[in-house]
């Protein structure tokens, strides 16, 4: 997760909040890319995970980023004293951490995937400079593969304690969910109102796609768990009100308002004053518009407020001033290239976009949401309208590398954006998902044991 956001500009008004994200609004010509991607820190001595302040004289997750601090010489996010990230330059990317000390970066809005890439690279080379020293390694899959929640460490982060109060109230896996998944991310561009909403029916359409494309989480507490994305599973029990397909946004009419609509229903986490977090958990953004919180009566909404709650909302694809694809486990470097690359193939490119629609637009609310449900269990051979979703993978895929093509940005071998796909199209070729390529190799070779995936997963 990202920053949070600190603007004390009132608002109040539900149209103001319709025009923020409106503001999201921009050009095709100024279209970017933002990659977020997240992995498991790990003590390669005994593969441990890596607490806050380290252990027996290695160093843990405050090193990291203090190491990374004088590597890169961002700027460091203070919370109740400790660092908890990093912020770029002129709003070029940060480093964060999820709750359970995933590291996180979130990429700077970037024009190619070749730009994207090269950020990728130099950021894995970066870390792993500063991580080298204190014995640590990085693993990227869906699901942490071998320690139990209990063993999880949590991140000294204000916000994070509310919502792990607050977590258990409304499913079983939330802190699953906050401890024991990663997750790879695309932040993409829309021109206008129409241009969102047909973004986003597409794009919420074929998350299910992008689940069994980019499936790596068949283990949990080192052991096989039944799932090919876990992470994706665990998301339907964490907090439904938050979360799923958005079935509202196929109604006709679906606009900038009826996203607001939904999220000013959604319940709160927290607000921040200061450097103070309020818990505020259970009461709704309507509630505060109107200065009617209950734990802080008279209190009203601000700018911070508003951007800082839509960044609590998870949907399969979530709306703030662009759009962000959630769907997807977070895996080793080529799939974290090739993630991007789906989405952007698809999205950017308007013959593709077209087409797309047209694959998905006669499949109603209820087959939607039952490729969902299959999908973290299934994978590739989940259906839908009669058709295997590895059928219509390779058919997605096509409109995809289509329209990469002729975005027709080229790198220094002279190869367009669409290289960064065959990491797909091997899985789709194959018809095996890297999911049950781990959980083969778990059943042969590895002998019942999880350990090699923190040398096969290593980034």
């Amino acid at each position: 997760m990202a920053r949070d956001v600190s603007d004390s500009t009132p608002i109040g008004s539900k149209a103001e909040l319709i025009a923020w994200i409106a503001a999201g609004e921009k050009p095709a010509s100024s279209f970017r890319i933002g990659t977020e991607h997240e992995k498991f820190p790990f003590y390669r001595s005994d593969l441990a995970p890596v607490p806050y302040e380290g252990r027996g004289g290695a160093g843990g997750i405050r090193a990291l980023l203090e190491g990374m601090q004088q590597r890169l010489g961002w700027e460091p996010i203070v919370d109740a004293g400790h660092i908890i990230g990093l912020a770029g330059p002129d709003g070029g990317g940060a480093i964060s951490l999820e709750p359970g000390g995933q590291f996180e970066l979130s990429g700077a809005p970037l024009a190619t995937l070749h730009e994207t890439q090269a950020e990728l690279q130099a950021h894995l080379a970066d870390v792993k400079a500063v991580a080298a020293p204190h014995g640590i390694g990085f693993a990227a899959l869906g699901a942490s593969p071998l320690w139990t929640r209990a063993q999880t460490p949590m991140m000294p982060k204000s916000r994070y304690k509310i919502m792990a109060n607050y977590m258990p109230k409304v499913g079983t896996l939330g802190l699953d969910m906050m401890l024991r998944t990663c997750t790879v991310q695309v932040n993409l561009d829309f021109a206008s109102e129409a241009d969102m909403v047909r973004k986003l029916r597409v794009s919420l359409a074929l998350q299910p796609l992008s689940t069994a494309l980019f499936a790596s989480s068949p283990f949990l507490d080192g052991k096989l768990n039944g799932f090919q994305s876990m992470r994706s599973e665990i998301w339907r029990d964490t907090d439904n009100a938050r979360s799923g397909m958005l079935a509202f946004a196929f109604d006709e009419g679906m606009s900038y308002e009826g996203y607001v609509d939904w999220a000013l229903d959604v319940p709160l986490y927290f607000i921040k004053r200061g450097d103070t977090y309020h818990d505020v958990a259970g009461s709704s953004f309507r509630d505060l518009l109107a200065g009617k919180l209950p734990q802080l009566p008279g209190e009203k909404a601000t700018i911070s407020d508003w951007a800082n709650h839509l960044g609590t909302l998870f949907p399969e694809v979530r709306l703030k001033r662009f759009l962000e694809m959630r769907g997807s486990d977070a895996g080793p470097a080529d799939m974290l290239a090739a993630m991007p690359a789906f989405w952007v193939g698809l999205l950017y490119d308007s013959t593709s976009l077209d087409a797309a629609w047209d694959l998905v637009k006669s499949w109603n609310a209820a087959e939607r949401q039952a490729l969902r449900d299959a999908v973290p269990r299934e994978g590739l051979a989940a259906t839908i309208g009669g058709r295997k979703l590895g059928e219509i993978a390779r058919e997605v895929l096509e409109l995809s590398r289509a329209g990469l093509a002729r975005r027709a940005f080229h790198d220094a071998a002279g190869k367009d954006e669409s290289v960064y796909l065959d990491p797909l199209h091997e899985i789709v070729g194959r018809g095996q998902t890297l999911a049950q390529h781990l959980a083969a190799r778990y059943r042969g070779e590895w002998g019942g044991t999880v350990e090699p995936v923190f040398t096969e997963l290593a980034l």
